[in-house]
């Protein structure tokens, strides 16, 4: 072989070797910007948006370099499910909207927002009940969204509240055997 094309050859596998024992460059770190976009996406009042949000939530490790706070107290010290009424999803999306637009420091411009996503959350969970009940699902949900919406908590909510809807419920039911 010719001493030009071995030479030719060689340097060619050297610099194969070095680009693969280099290391690979470090992904761009997601922007405050693009986190907000992300943010904003999940907490709009859509069911759309809530679903995108529940995928996520489900898939966590795909959005690790975003850094959200995905902590929850559900309802706080509200049931997370009143009369039966599965309402601990809404309140875990309401808890991601609040905790991770106070760390960017984003609230009080998306306080209105995230309450009202809530409410619409809490809304479409109540559709999903018989129309026998749903009255007192959508009163319980009012009164969760106006607990927030005053206080910032569900933990405002207060078992007269609770029992007020449970009545309801109740009453509901006995006039539907009727």
């Amino acid at each position: 072989m010719p001493r030009r094309l071995v030479t030719l050859l060689a340097s060619g596998a050297i610099a194969l070797l070095t680009a693969l024992a280099a290391p690979a460059p470090a992904a761009a770190a997601v922007t405050p910007q693009q986190k907000l976009s992300v943010l904003s996406s999940w907490t709009q009042t859509s069911a759309s948006s809530y679903n995108a949000w529940n995928s996520a939530r489900q898939n966590r490790a795909s959005w690790a370099e975003y850094n959200f706070d995905w902590s929850t107290d559900y309802c706080s010290s509200s049931p997370d499910n009143p009369l039966g009424f599965s309402f601990s999803l809404s309140c875990a999306r309401h808890d991601f909207g609040y905790r991770n637009y106070k760390a960017a420091g984003q609230f009080s411009a998306n306080k209105s927002r995230l309450d009202s996503a809530f409410y619409e959350d809490l809304k479409r969970v109540c559709a999903a009940y018989n129309a026998v009940v749903r009255p007192a699902c959508l009163s319980l949900a009012w009164t969760y969204y106006q607990a927030v919406a005053i206080f910032g908590s569900v933990a405002a909510v207060s078992q007269s509240d609770i029992d007020r809807a449970a009545k309801m419920k109740a009453d509901a039911e006995r006039f539907a055997r009727s």
